[in-house]
C-alpha cells in the first residue's frame, strides 16, 4: 500500500484525520503551506511544507513519494472573509484544487476524498437536508466548494477521477486524548468562541441575529464531532479503494442546536458565565442547516460515535484548557 497525501493536514479537521489514518494503519504525507495550519499539529506521518497552487512543488512531491490517494482539505474557509475577499477565495480554493487535480492526473493518482460543505445547498426547507437538495450556495466560500465539486464530477464522468465529496455540517469538539484541537486565528467558530470566554480570553459573545424563523430566534446548526468526521474520511477512502461509486455524501448528526442552546450547554459544562450581546445578522448565513446522513450510513457504513452535544463540547473544553496551560503568556 502506498501513502495517503493529505493536503491541509496541519489544520483542525486535517490533523484529526491524519491522526486517525495513522491509527488505522495508513502511511500519510501532510502537505500544508501553514497559512492557517500549525506545524505542531503535523506530528503523525511525514510533513512537507508547500502550496497546492505550486505545480512544481506538487510534481516533486508526487515524483518522490508513492501516493495512492489524496485527502484534500487545503482551502480558505471563512464565510465572512469570503464575502469581503471573493477573488482570494476563488484563486486559492478553486485554483488550488484544479492545480492539485492536474498534478494527480499527470502522476496517475485517481482517488480523492474531498472536504466539502453543507454550505453548497440552497436555502433549506423544513426538515433534514439530503444530497438531493438543490445546490444554490449563497457565499463565495460556499460557491468555491460547489465549483470544486463540479470539476470533480466532470473528471469522474471523463473517467480520470474517482472521488467522494464529504459535505459535512459543523465540525466541533476535539481529540478525546487532547493531542490536537481547534486553533484558528482569528477564531470564528461558535464553540471555541464560547470556551474562550469561559477561559477569560474574551469578554462576551456576539450572537448574529435573534430574529430567524427558529424556536428561539437564533440560527440552528448540526454539530459533528471532529473525530467522527475524521473516521468518515477513512471510510470514504476505503469505499473508493474497493471500487465504490463517486459522488457527494452528507455528514451530519441530524440534530440541530441553536446558538442559544450551545451557549447554555457550554455554561453548564464549564461552570462559567458566558455573557452575550445581540448583533445584526451576517451576510451569507442560513437560518437552519441540519443534515440527513442516511447515505453516509448506508454507503460508507458511517455511524457517529460522539453525537451528543455535551460530549462534543466537553472534549473541546478539555483541549482548550490544556492549550491555555501550555501557551506562553503574550
Amino acid at each position: 500500500m502506498g501513502q495517503i497525501l493529505v493536503t491541509g493536514g496541519a489544520g483542525y479537521i486535517g490533523a484529526h484525520t491524519v491522526k486517525r489514518l495513522n491509527t488505522a494503519g495508513f502511511e500519510t504525507v501532510v502537505f500544508d503551506n501553514l497559512a492557517t495550519g500549525h506545524r505542531d499539529f503535523a506530528r503523525w506521518g511525514a510533513f512537507i511544507q508547500g502550496d497546492v497552487n505550486n505545480a512544481e512543488a506538487l510534481d516533486q512531491l508526487f515524483s518522490s513519494r508513492s501516493i495512492d490517494a489524496v485527502v484534500h482539505f487545503a482551502a480558505a474557509s471563512q464565510v465572512g472573509e469570503s464575502v469581503r475577499e471573493p477573488l482570494r477565495y476563488y484563486q486559492n480554493n478553486v485554483g488550488g484544487t484544479i492545480s492539485l487535480l492536474a498534478a494527480m492526473r499527470r502522476h496517475k493518482v485517481e482517488t480523492l476524498v474531498f472536504s466539502s460543505s453543507c454550505a453548497v445547498y440552497g436555502p433549506p426547507f423544513e426538515g433534514l437536508l439530503t444530497e438531493d437538495h438543490a445546490c444554490a450556495p449563497i457565499s463565495p466560500y460556499a460557491k468555491t466548494k460547489r465549483m470544486m465539486e463540479e470539476v470533480m464530477e466532470d473528471m469522474a464522468h471523463a473517467g480520470s477521477l474517482r472521488y467522494t465529496a464529504l459535505r459535512y455540517f459543523n465540525a466541533a469538539g476535539a481529540d478525546p486524548e487532547a493531542e490536537v484541537g481547534e486553533r484558528h486565528n482569528p477564531e470564528t467558530h461558535l464553540i471555541p468562541l464560547v470556551l474562550q470566554i469561559a477561559l477569560g480570553q474574551r469578554e462576551r459573545l456576539d450572537i448574529f441575529g435573534d430574529d430567524y424563523p427558529t424556536p428561539d430566534g437564533t440560527a440552528i446548526r448540526d454539530y459533528i464531532h471532529v473525530q467522527d468526521l475524521a473516521d468518515a474520511h477513512i471510510l470514504a477512502l476505503r469505499h473508493l479503494q474497493k471500487g465504490g461509486a463517486s459522488g457527494a455524501v452528507n455528514l451530519g448528526n441530524g440534530q440541530g442546536h441553536s446558538v442559544r442552546q450551545i451557549v447554555d450547554t457550554a455554561r453548564e459544562i464549564t461552570g462559567h458565565d458566558i455573557p452575550v450581546r445581540m448583533a445584526p445578522r451576517r451576510e451569507g448565513d442560513s437560518p437552519r442547516l441540519v443534515g440527513d446522513a442516511t447515505k453516509a450510513r448506508s454507503v460508507l457504513g458511517w455511524n457517529p460515535a460522539m453525537a451528543d452535544i455535551r460530549e462534543i463540547i466537553a472534549t473541546a473544553w478539555a483541549w482548550h484548557q490544556k492549550e491555555m496551560r501550555h501557551t506562553p503568556p503574550r
